[in-house]
């Protein structure tokens, strides 16, 4: 029984729980499906993020956009009405490295949390150490903006913040397109800690199995040393809502090992794209994360192989 929510499973039938979206608050998220499969305890959201009050967490003057706010209140919300338990609240862009407003959307999230941290390029082994024990698990390198492109650059930051993180032994999680990452795959295998791939590693499905690079992919998660995660289907397809070309891909990135895929929502589906003044809302985007959720039981319709998505290969990535 979803309360207030349940008038959603009513309208889903129709399309337009999939495209509808409510004001958010702690009582009532946007619009969203209820979960249609049998899912399993302790599952995980291993990509969320959290936008807090700008006057408590001001932006970082270099953002590039200027998102609509998402608490850890409504996150929690949304995840009640999904039984989801634990998430991966991953530092988002507009917060440059100041990481605080993702510290403190974990500590209200609880025992269930774990972050990825944005590092600057020199911070001390008492900090690393102090989020360590918040929860952190791994730092970020966000390479799809426009001046990030470079591979020369993208191999650098990888080397760094592989030096910068062995203390603590956590991984590296890399949003970058599919060319980079294929650029990356010889640090990635040499790499002394886990690699983690956002949102499919960068591929896009209208251009299938055989885009360059995408061989490379198959071959780090095959190898163990890198993770995908299967997430923010929207940001590689546009085969609204199903996305049923995104479904080879998935297949295949999971026959390469399942043991190295994750799942995540991507909530709250930040507009990051550009062309608005910098002082301008970006408004959220309108996603149905529990239909998002629903799309995994036809990529993955074992329970089984459900699970080892959902809750183990999490909890052994991010040590629940």
């Amino acid at each position: 029984m979803l309360s207030r929510r349940t008038f959603v499973t009513g309208i889903g039938a129709t399309g337009l729980a999939r495209s509808l979206k409510l004001g958010f608050s702690a009582e009532t998220p946007h619009s969203i499906t209820p979960v249609r499969f049998d899912l399993p305890e302790r599952a995980c959201d291993c990509h969320v993020h959290v936008f807090g009050d700008a006057k408590r967490f001001p932006f970082a003057a270099s953002r590039t956009y200027t998102p609509e706010s998402a608490s850890a209140a409504e996150l929690l919300a949304m995840h009640r009405a999904l039984r989801i338990g634990r998430a991966v609240i991953v530092q988002p862009s507009v917060y440059g490295t100041d990481n605080s407003c993702t510290l403190d959307a974990m500590k209200q999230y609880s025992s269930g949390a774990r972050g990825i941290a944005v590092l600057p390029d020199a911070i001390s082994s008492t900090m690393l150490d102090d989020m360590q024990r918040a929860g952190i698990r791994g730092v970020r390198i966000n390479l799809g903006l426009a001046k990030d492109t470079s591979l020369a650059d993208a191999r650098h930051r990888l080397k760094s913040a592989i030096e910068q993180i062995q203390g603590p032994k956590w991984h590296v999680q890399i949003y970058a397109a599919l060319p980079v990452v294929a650029g990356l795959s010889d640090l990635v295998l040499a790499s002394p800690v886990p690699v983690v791939f956002d949102h499919f590693g960068g591929a896009k499905a209208a251009a299938g199995l055989r885009q360059p690079g995408f061989d490379k992919l198959l071959q780090l998660v095959e190898s163990g040393k890198a993770y995908v995660k299967i997430s923010a289907a929207y940001r590689a397809s546009s085969s609204a809502p199903d996305y049923p070309d995104l479904a080879p891909l998935v297949h295949a990135l999971i026959a390469a090992n399942p043991q190295r895929i994750l799942w995540g929502s991507d909530w709250p589906h930040p507009d990051t794209g550009t062309g608005r003044k910098l002082g301008d809302i970006s408004p959220l985007l309108r996603v149905d994360d529990g239909h998002l959720l629903n799309l995994l039981a036809t990529w993955a319709p074992d329970t089984t192989l459900r699970k080892t998505i959902l809750v183990d290969n999490p909890a052994t990535l991010y040590t629940f």
